[in-house]
């Protein structure tokens, strides 16, 4: 089911903003080594979808960007807030869900990657659990 629903999303400090169609596609928690690196946390919580419907409202200037331009995490510069990825080739993001400000109607469907959690956190939830990703 899709919306016509915008969320607000935002870093901790508040210098970056923007916007996203309540529309996502899929949402995991995701347990690999870099995802778990990258939030500094058990499994960074994300939702996907096409990324031209995100769009930085606040704080373009405040953008740290860290890979490529069709493959990267983007960040706030001041704060270090993780707010998104852009993967698959450019063309969809996967928005962290703790930078979102409004509910979003997705919940994660399933744990990727738990081959390489981490040792010390145990899933506890009866989401599907995959060694990988498919």
């Amino acid at each position: 089911m899709t919306s016509d629903r915008v969320l607000a999303g935002k870093c901790r400090c508040g210098a970056v903003h923007y916007e996203v169609t309540d529309a996502f596609l899929y949402a995991a928690n995701c347990h690999c080594s870099e995802c778990r690196a990258a939030t500094g946390s058990a499994f960074k919580a994300f939702a996907g979808i096409e990324k031209e419907k995100l769009t930085i409202t606040e704080g373009f200037d405040d953008i740290a960007i860290f890979g490529e331009d069709h493959l990267n995490d983007t960040r706030c510069a001041a704060c270090g807030s993780f707010l998104y990825s852009v993967v698959r080739n450019g063309a969809y993001v996967h928005v962290a869900m703790g930078s979102l400000v409004d509910a979003p109607t997705i919940r994660p469907t399933e744990h990727i990657f738990v081959g390489s959690k981490a040792a010390w956190f145990e899933i506890t939830d009866d989401l599907p659990q995959h060694e990988e990703y498919d």
